[in-house]
């Protein structure tokens, strides 16, 4: 019986691999800003088309490659990162598998120009699904520039599965953050569709929040920073009170690397208990520097997931760390001495004593005559459910009638804004009268009402 096993060609281990790493556009964009990053650019410009489907191009002013190096990163498992399984535990760099650029040119048309200082002209590369078309000499600045277009030309079945451009605009503008964030050191420029969408000059990490999320950003940031002999810890958590019911302005950065960790998040989220509503969720946005042997970021071909050589001791110090500095805000003392007093009082004559209520009630009622003598009241005829309300007619306005003797009282609480009694209530005959000058008897549906004046 004949062999069956066989090794893939190339260009189709290449789109399989391509599966893992390149999901969308936005993936592209990762990928290739993460090397402009790990070539020492100081300056990167992303160019998009259609959202990506058209074009996404990175450009930097980095260390260049080569016209060998150039060749040999678009092979797969060709890296300048890592030389033997050691270095995979001692990572410094964003990118170390060697598939990125070898996945990308599979299912794309790209176009590659790089130059090194010290080279007086640079290099250019054409490749169309995993086959080099060409490769020549040419003028270009020192840096690279990597130019992919028709993504997923010849993989139908992922183009269809795309989302609008909205959407996939939308990803690549949060790869962007992800990368713009980690280095503030770097200039970063995006233009989406001939339109400049950011233009993030260098600057600290808080401004480097402020111009991505906007100026009002400022005010919700509350530092924090712990450094122990496991971790350092440095960034920022929003204020409590502008939680969101979204998760969207949470980042966590190891090593300068973006990841998730559903465990870690739950140190964040911890670390605000009892602070937060039900459903609501606080911004961070926390850098940690880790010893590189003590984490493992070899998971998964994205590099977003990271295992820790102490987890629990990590988690403790994290929400320690939030704790402390939420509560730093909490008490600390806001003082302005420019604020007008008059502001803390809302009433406008606030210097004025404050006025008993008055209240006027029939003297000669008695509510155990009979009905045909209660009938002969004249002042009975009109009552009704407004009547309750004279019971406080009468409040003491400057520069009114003095209250007469024996029928005042006072309150002890603030005045009822809502209905006292129910709408059934409200529909008997409310009768009021005296005792003594000093008690006040309502009849009402469950029985009397007596108030101690």
């Amino acid at each position: 019986m004949a062999d069956i096993i066989q090794l893939l060609p190339d260009h189709v281990a290449n789109q399989i691999a391509a599966g893992e790493v390149v999901q969308r556009p936005a993936s592209v964009v990762k990928e290739l800003m993460e090397n402009a990053i790990d070539a020492g650019a100081t300056e990167i410009r992303l160019i998009v088309k259609n959202a990506g489907k058209i074009l996404i191009q990175i450009v930097d002013n980095g260390i260049g490659m080569s016209t060998t190096d150039a060749r040999l990163s678009l092979e797969r498992h060709a890296t300048s990162k890592i030389r033997s399984a050691d270095d995979l535990f001692n990572i410094h760099t964003k990118g170390f598998r060697g598939e990125a650029l070898a996945s990308i040119a599979a299912i794309a048309h790209l176009e590659m120009k790089s130059r090194r200082t010290d080279d007086e002209v640079g290099t250019s590369i054409i490749v169309e699904g995993s086959k080099v078309l060409s490769q020549e000499a040419a003028v270009t600045p020192v840096g690279t520039s990597v130019s992919v277009k028709n993504l997923f030309y010849n993989v139908p079945a992922r183009r269809n599965f795309l989302k609008s451009d909205q959407v996939e605009l939308r990803h690549i503008i949060d790869e962007f953050h992800r990368v713009a964030m980690a280095h503030s050191n770097v200039e970063f420029k995006f233009h989406h569709n001939e339109s400049e969408l950011f233009n993030l000059p260098l600057s600290n990490i808080r401004q480097r929040i402020v111009n991505i999320f906007g100026g009002k950003t400022n005010e919700k940031l509350v530092p924090v920073k712990e450094e122990t002999e496991m971790v350092k810890i440095e960034g920022f958590v929003g204020k409590p009170e502008f939680s969101k019911k979204t998760r969207g302005e949470q980042f966590f950065f190891v090593n300068d690397r973006f990841i998730k960790s559903p465990y870690l998040n739950h140190a964040v989220s911890s670390a605000y208990e009892g602070l937060l509503k039900d459903g609501y969720h606080a911004s961070y946005f926390l850098f940690l520097k880790v010893d590189p042997q003590s984490i493992d970021v070899n998971i998964h071909p994205t590099k977003t997931e990271i295992k820790f050589e102490d987890e629990h001791s990590l988690y403790a110090i994290l929400r320690s760390s939030i704790k402390h500095s939420l509560g730093q805000f909490s008490i600390a003392p806001v003082l302005d001495f420019e604020r007008d007093s008059n502001m803390d009082t809302p009433y406008a004559f606030k210097n004025k004593d404050v006025s008993q209520p008055r209240i006027e009630v029939d003297k000669d009622y008695n509510p155990f005559r009979s009905k045909s003598e209660q009938a002969s009241k004249s002042w009975q005829k009109s009552a009704s459910a407004g009547q309750w309300e004279s019971l406080y007619v009468g409040l003491r306005s400057e520069g009114g009638d003095q209250q007469k003797e024996g029928s005042s009282f006072e309150f002890e609480s603030d005045a009822l804004t809502s209905p006292l009694f129910g709408e059934e209530d409200t529909k008997l005959e409310l009768k009021t009268f005296q005792i003594h000058n000093k008690f006040i008897v309502k009849a009402i549906k469950s029985g009397l009402l007596v108030i101690n004046q």
